[in-house]
């Protein structure tokens, strides 16, 4: 999207109006988003008051369960005559895509074994793109996500200018948000770290650095030892 030829010239005052949603846009992400909670409600669904990605439906002893991100819905149905009824409704509302069966979601592979009803989620692909992307595909393994006995404190933070600039030049945000969103899907067990680096996001020192690289260095370790399937 582009300003109209004119526009720049004197008329720094102008702004834009947006008269329709854009997609990407933030106002665009927000209408949708609205957009679709009323349609869930018109066909008898109610929202988790946990979770508003979570919305519900029951119809007699049958019940159909969703899961959204953003246009990328999940379903379940307690039967398949209601997984049918279920995607017909939303194909009435909106043209829709089935793409059957859920094998990858955002990252996370799903993986059902129909005899015993088992689900694996796994993030293996995403663990190694994430080692790559910070340069920890070939470090060191380490057993736990934190080092043992350690106390991170506000005196981690830089003091200087020059510590400031050596921390900058770092990728702390990006790795922690990739921490953050592995730990909220399928690996708890880095909460506690994660929680604690987010502590110091505001000004990050170099020993706060170590310790986020300690923590890539422990998915490095689990995936070394065949404990990421």
């Amino acid at each position: 999207m582009e300003q109209p030829r004119g526009f720049k010239e004197g008329r720094d005052e102008y702004v834009w109006k947006l008269n329709k949603i854009l997609y990407r846009t933030i106002q665009g992400a927000h209408d949708w988003a609205k957009n679709l909670d009323r349609t869930f409600e018109g066909h008898g669904y109610y929202k988790s008051k946990t979770n508003p990605q979570i919305c519900l439906h029951v119809f007699g002893n049958e019940f159909m369960l969703t899961s959204t991100w953003t246009d990328n819905i999940l379903e379940v149905s307690s039967t398949l005559e209601g997984k049918t009824l279920a995607k017909n409704q939303l194909g009435t509302s909106y043209k829709i895509k089935n793409l059957g069966e859920a094998k990858l979601i955002l990252g996370i592979c799903v993986d059902r074994d129909p005899t015993t009803g088992n689900i694996m989620l796994s993030q293996k692909a995403y663990c190694e793109q994430m080692l790559n992307r910070f340069n920890m595909s070939k470090c060191i393994p380490v057993s736990t996500p934190l080092p043992p006995g350690l106390t991170l404190l506000s005196n981690n933070c830089p003091t200087t200018t020059q510590e400031a600039e050596e921390i900058k030049n770092t990728p702390y945000h990006e790795a922690l948000g990739s921490l953050m969103w592995l730990q909220v899907a399928t690996w708890p067990d880095l909460s506690y770290t994660v929680n604690t680096l987010s502590c110091f996001t505001h000004n990050p020192g170099k020993q706060h650095w170590l310790v986020l690289k300690h923590a890539l260095a422990y998915i490095r370790g689990k995936m070394h030892y065949g404990l990421v399937y």
